[in-house]
């Protein structure tokens, strides 16, 4: 199903006229997340979106997973403040620089809980798990209303920068007709290799789609996940049947309401597939292994237009000699070399590298000389 993109960039002939009008107006300063969710609104990565959420809307997604009109929207694209006095019918919207970047036109203020939210968004009200710290920073009012995108920011990887209507035009120029998208905030390794190419053997072509937007302080830097993209692309995936671009927006941690959130996005970027690996968007504990693949059964296959691929839990199996899942391997114990993403990071931070059934040695390589130069 192809999904109309919104356009809230103003055109460049009404741009000086747009920002004289949003310097004489009251403003409100957005933070990295916010400014990220602003930007995708305005080029469709977040259509239908055309802004912030007001009241009607919110309720209905945080209780339901869907718009006021029904449509399904798992995830609360909000602008949170703490006080709104004298908004008025319009406000500018600045980045954490000062900088003017948008306006909103408001039409609604209104108290959105933070606890409320917690629970049924991320399942926990636990300030532990950073999409609830993140929350909880934040204020207790919300605003809402349409946008408009001034002024972009720079990219951290303007190469990587593509919007929903850029992929869109390359898939079509390469006559690919059906695309599988593929969400991380994560180094790829073997196990991620796997479900990639087994999803390109039935389709036309792989979006690698990393997420470059804030995320925890202890995930691999974008920078140097970027590397081992680059370097896992030229070796090992045939260049013609990939294209690497940059997702913009933060991590939120969400778990399965993130996972459908991730698709429905991917969708607007000309997806017509959705790989849904174990623990998607996950963190900790928090939720079950394939919680977040269960999630599509609320939805009527039709209505989220774009197909999830789901994959259980991959590895290498020495007995096997080869990649394998639970479906296709019989060993289990000391012949399956699997790692947790905390103890890969451990490994790499001591300047170990991961075994070559768990990483590509190129691309593991790539990720400790990337943490060495952090820390040194």
């Amino acid at each position: 199903m192809s999904v109309d993109l919104v356009n809230r960039v103003i055109p460049e002939d009404e741009r000086a006229a747009a920002l004289e009008r949003a310097g004489r107006l009251p403003s409100l300063t957005l933070d990295p997340h916010t400014m990220a969710d602003l930007e995708l609104i305005a080029t469709g990565g977040y259509s239908p979106l055309t802004g912030f959420l007001g009241s009607a809307d919110y309720q209905r997604v945080i209780h339901e997973m869907r718009l006021a009109d029904g449509r399904p929207w798992p995830l609360p694209i909000t602008l949170r403040v703490a006080v709104a006095p004298g908004l008025g019918d319009a406000v500018a919207l600045k980045a954490p620089d000062g900088s003017i970047v948008g306006l909103l036109d408001v039409r609604d203020v209104y108290t959105a809980s933070r606890p409320e939210e917690a629970q049924l968004v991320f399942g926990t009200r636990d300030a532990a798990h950073p999409g609830v710290a993140q929350l909880y920073g934040q204020g207790d009012l919300a605003v809402g209303g349409e946008v408009w995108l001034l002024r972009r920011t720079v990219p951290p990887f303007p190469e990587l920068a593509l919007d929903p209507a850029d992929t869109r035009r390359i898939f079509a120029e390469r006559g690919w007709r059906t695309v599988v998208g593929f969400q991380t905030r994560n180094p790829v390794h073997r196990a991620h290799e796997y479900i990639q190419k087994a999803a390109l053997e039935i389709v036309d072509g792989l979006l690698l789609h990393p997420l470059v937007g804030p995320t925890k302080e202890d995930d691999i830097p974008a920078d140097v996940r970027v590397r081992s993209y680059r370097v896992l692309l030229e070796r090992y995936y045939p260049p013609d049947r990939v294209l690497l671009a940059a997702f913009p927006a933060a991590m939120r941690y969400a778990g399965p309401r993130e996972a459908v959130f991730h698709a429905l996005v991917r969708r607007n970027y000309g997806c017509t597939h959705f790989i849904v690996g174990r623990d998607h968007a996950g963190v900790g504990s928090y939720y079950g292994p394939y919680d977040a693949q269960r999630i599509f059964q609320r939805f009527r296959p039709d209505e989220l237009g774009i197909e999830p691929l789901c994959f259980e839990h991959t590895f290498y199996c020495r007995r096997c000699g080869a990649m394998a899942s639970p479906k296709t391997c019989p060993h289990d114990g000391d012949a399956r070399v699997t790692l947790s993403g905390t103890k890969v990071r451990e490994l790499l931070r001591s300047g170990e590298l991961p075994p070559p059934e768990f990483s590509r040695p190129e691309v593991a390589r790539v990720l400790a000389d990337g943490l060495k130069e952090i820390l040194a």
